[in-house]
């Protein structure tokens, strides 16, 4: 398990990847975001983005997962915020992504020592190295021992 105090400011990570398939982005949409370029492949070709594209909260989803790789033994407690979120490139079908991390910050908690404060730059790249989906992550990540 790494700890606060086991995380470097500037260290950058990297997941391995993962491909992407219409029928779970059509499975999420239908479930969580209907919208007819999510979940219909003909109607999509006439929307904006000429063709389907997967919901921002299923490319979320697959960002977290593959995050997952890079970060599941940071003794996390939770997330708190995030900032600057865009999706710059939609995700798409057949798309094979990956996700980057980069500590870009932190502090001891100014209430609670037995917390510190972990600041993240988040990506989702796709085989392009185009960026899908980013944001800026407030964390609170637990501290070794007594404090």
């Amino acid at each position: 398990m790494r700890y606060y105090e086991d995380l470097v400011e500037g260290e950058e990570s990297c997941s391995g990847t993962r491909a992407v398939t219409a029928e779970e982005l059509v499975d999420f949409a239908r479930k969580y975001d209907p919208q007819y370029f999510h979940i219909d492949v003909e109607a999509a070709k006439g929307s904006i983005f000429g063709g389907l594209v997967a919901s921002g909260i299923f490319t979320m989803a697959i960002w977290r997962q593959l995050d997952h790789q890079i970060a599941g033994d940071i003794a996390w407690i939770c997330g708190v915020g995030w900032d600057d979120v865009k999706f710059k490139t939609a995700l798409r079908a057949g798309d094979v992504v990956r996700a980057r991390a980069k500590c870009v910050g932190k502090r001891p908690s100014n209430s609670h020592p037995e917390r510190g404060v972990v600041i993240y730059d988040y990506t989702l790249q796709n085989q392009r190295n185009e960026t899908v989906f980013s944001c800026r992550s407030t964390n609170l990540v637990e501290r070794k021992g007594p404090r």
